[in-house]
C-alpha cells in the first residue's frame, strides 16, 4: 500500500479557481496563493448573507487510542461519498499544526484515498495563519514586558503574570524560562514560559471571531495580568490589539482547498482540543453552509472532549444548530479500551471488544442528551473480523442508532457510500432538538458538575484549594457567566489517562479554573495537561527529506 504522502503527491488537482466556481465562488472572491490554494475574502460573507444554510453535519469519536479512529478520514472520505451521490457538499477541517507534524501526531489532512491537498503544503506552512497567530500573541507579550520596563503605568503585579509566549513546535525546553536577565536596561526579570500556538488565546478568539471588528474586540479582551489590586490587566489596557488585528487581517480569511477527489474542503484554525475548543472555525463553518447543502465538519478528540465544547462553546456562541453526528470508531480501539495489547489488536478478541464497547456506548448516549441524531460509522481495517463487526452493530441496534462502514481510507469516496447513504437517511427522517447541556448563567461549580458526571459518568467533582479560589476572583470579577472549556486528558471519559473503555466511581479533580475573556470561555484544568509538548525519543521530523527536484519524502 503507498503512503499518505505518495497518494498525495499523485493527486490530479484541479486549478483551485475551478474548485471555488462549483460552489459559486469567483475569482474576486478569492486571494489565490499559488494554483491550488486560495483565500475567501471578508467581503465575501456580504454578498451570502441572503443564502439559505445548508444542513451541519459534525464528525466526532470515541476516545482516541495509538491505533487511530480516522476521524479527519473520515470527515474528507464522507463528503467525497456525499459529492459522488451528486450533493453540494463541503468539508470544514482545522489546521495542522507543526510540533505534532515534527514530533509523533502526524498531520491532519486525512489519510489513504480520504485526504486534502495539496498535503505537504497544509501539513506545513499553508497559508502562514498559524505563523501570523505567533507573531500577534508574542507582540502582546513583548508589549507586556515593555510597560513593565517602562514604569509599570497600570501598576501589574509582576507575579500574577497571565500571558506566557508560544511558538508552533514542540519544545520541552522552553516550558518554563526566566526573562528580562543581564541588567536594567533588558527588561524586568520574572519568570515566563512558552506555550505551542494551538494552545494560545489568539487562536481560539482567530477561531470564534465573525469579522475584523469582532476579532480586535475580543483581542482587547485577553487578561494579561492582574494588578496590585488583583484586577484583571487586558490586551486593550495595553492598546495592543489593534495592531493584533492588524497582523491577523489575512489570518481570519478562510483557506479553500480540495479533496484527491477535487471536492471543496475550508480548512482554517486550529485551537488546542485541551486547553481550548478544538474546532475549525466559525467563519469557515459559516462560509460552507452557505455555499453547501451539506456542511461536513469536525471537532478535536473524541465526544467527551470535541463534541461537548462543539455543542456548549462553538455552537452557542456562534448560533449554530447541528442537524447531524457521525460518531466514528474502530474495532481495534475498542478492543484497546477493552484491554487488548497493541501488539494483538489483528487478532480476533470478542472479550476485549466486550469489554471496550462501553466506550462506544457512553459517546451515543452523550450525543442523545444533546438532542443531535447520530449515526455510528465503522472505519474498518483489514484486519476486523465478521464476528467483531457484528458485534459492534448488535450495539449499535440495541441502542437505537443506525450504523454504516467506512472503507474511505482505501477506496475513497466510494468506501463511504453506506455511510453517506445512512447520514441522509437520518437527515431526512429524524429532526434534530439541539440544546447545550448547561446554562451559562449557573454558578462555574454547577456547570463543571453537570459536564463532568452527564458526559464523562463521574460521580462528582472535586475542587482544589487553588480552583476554588480561581472561582472566587473569577466570580470577583464578574467572568464567572462563562461556557466552561474541560482541559482533560483525551484517552479517558475521565481524568486518568489510565481508565480506558467506560470507566465508573470515579470523581474528576479540577485544579485550576481560568478565564480566556477574548474566546469567551473559562478553562477548567483537570489533571496534567501540556499546553506545550516536547518531542519523542524517535521524531518524525528524523524520518523527512526533499529531494533534489524539490519531492518530500517522509511526511507520513
Amino acid at each position: 500500500m503507498k503512503t499518505d504522502i505518495q497518494i498525495a503527491q499523485e493527486a490530479k488537482m484541479k486549478p483551485i479557481t475551478e474548485v471555488a466556481a462549483e460552489i459559486g465562488l469567483t475569482e474576486n472572491d478569492l486571494e489565490l496563493y499559488g494554483k491550488y490554494k486560495a483565500k475567501v475574502s471578508l467581503e465575501t460573507f456580504d454578498r451570502l448573507q441572503s443564502q439559505p444554510d445548508g444542513k451541519l453535519v459534525l464528525v466526532t469519536a470515541i476516545n482516541p487510542t495509538p491505533a487511530g479512529e480516522g476521524k479527519s478520514t473520515t470527515t474528507v472520505g464522507l463528503g467525497q461519498a456525499l459529492r459522488k451521490q451528486g450533493k453540494k457538499a463541503v468539508i470544514a477541517l482545522r489546521e495542522p499544526s507543526l510540533g505534532p507534524c515534527m514530533g509523533v501526531k502526524g498531520g491532519a489532512a486525512g489519510g489513504g484515498y480520504a485526504q486534502v491537498v495539496p498535503m505537504e503544503d497544509i501539513n506545513l506552512h499553508f497559508t502562514g495563519d498559524i505563523h501570523a497567530i505567533t507573531t500577534a500573541h508574542n507582540l502582546l507579550a513583548a508589549l507586556l514586558d515593555n510597560h513593565l520596563h517602562q514604569g509599570n503605568q497600570l501598576d501589574i503585579d509582576p507575579r500574577r503574570i497571565a500571558l506566557r509566549r508560544v511558538m508552533d513546535m514542540n519544545e520541552r525546553a522552553l516550558r518554563n524560562v526566566v526573562v528580562g536577565l543581564g541588567g536594567r536596561a533588558h527588561g524586568v526579570p520574572r519568570e515566563d514560559g512558552f506555550d505551542i500556538t494551538v494552545a494560545s488565546e489568539v487562536m481560539a478568539i482567530l477561531c470564534l471571531a465573525t469579522g475584523l471588528e469582532d476579532l480586535k474586540e475580543r483581542l482587547g479582551k485577553i487578561v494579561v495580568a492582574y494588578n496590585t489590586k488583583r484586577e484583571p490587566v487586558t490586551a486593550g489596557d495595553l492598546k495592543a490589539n489593534g495592531a493584533m488585528a492588524l497582523l491577523l487581517k489575512d489570518a481570519i480569511k478562510p483557506n479553500l482547498v480540495q479533496t484527491l477527489e477535487n471536492g471543496p474542503a475550508f480548512i482554517h484554525g486550529g485551537p488546542f482540543a485541551n486547553i481550548a475548543h478544538g474546532c475549525n472555525s466559525v467563519m469557515a463553518t459559516k462560509l460552507g453552509l452557505k455555499l453547501s447543502d451539506y456542511l461536513i465538519t469536525e471537532a478535536g478528540f473524541g465526544g467527551d472532549l470535541g463534541a461537548e465544547k462543539f455543542f456548549n462553546i462553538k455552537c452557542r456562541l456562534a448560533g449554530l444548530k447541528p442537524d447531524a453526528v457521525v460518531l466514528v470508531a474502530t474495532v481495534r480501539a475498542l478492543k484497546l479500551h477493552g484491554g487488548a495489547a497493541r501488539e494483538d489488536l489483528a487478532q480476533e478478541d470478542l472479550e476485549a471488544l466486550k469489554a471496550g464497547i462501553g466506550n462506544l456506548e457512553k459517546q451515543v448516549e452523550n450525543i442523545h442528551k444533546f438532542g443531535v441524531p447520530l449515526v455510528v460509522a465503522i472505519n474498518r481495517f483489514p484486519t476486523d473480523t465478521e464476528a467483531e463487526l457484528a458485534l459492534v452493530a448488535e450495539m449499535c441496534e440495541k441502542a437505537g442508532v443506525p450504523q454504516a462502514l467506512s472503507e474511505v481510507w482505501a477506496d475513497g469516496g466510494e468506501g463511504g457510500m453506506d455511510l453517506a447513504n445512512a447520514l441522509l437517511d437520518i437527515l431526512e427522517n429524524k429532526k434534530s432538538n439541539f440544546q447545550p447541556l448547561y446554562e451559562v448563567e449557573q454558578t462555574i461549580q454547577e456547570k463543571i458538575r453537570t459536564i463532568a458526571q452527564e458526559v464523562y459518568g463521574a460521580d462528582d467533582v472535586e475542587f482544589t484549594r487553588a480552583a476554588e479560589q480561581n472561582i472566587r476572583a473569577l466570580q470577583r470579577n464578574n467572568f464567572d457567566k462563562l461556557p466552561i472549556c474541560m482541559a482533560k486528558t483525551q484517552y479517558s471519559l475521565s481524568d486518568d489517562p489510565t481508565l480506558l473503555g467506560r470507566p465508573t466511581g470515579f470523581t474528576v479533580t479540577v485544579r485550576e479554573v481560568k478565564v480566556s475573556a477574548g474566546a469567551g470561555f473559562l478553562v477548567a484544568l483537570a489533571g496534567d495537561i501540556m499546553t506545550m509538548p516536547g518531542l519523542p525519543k524517535q521524531p518524525a521530523a528524523n524520518q523527512m527529506d526533499i529531494q533534489s527536484d524539490g519531492t518530500i519524502t517522509g511526511l507520513f
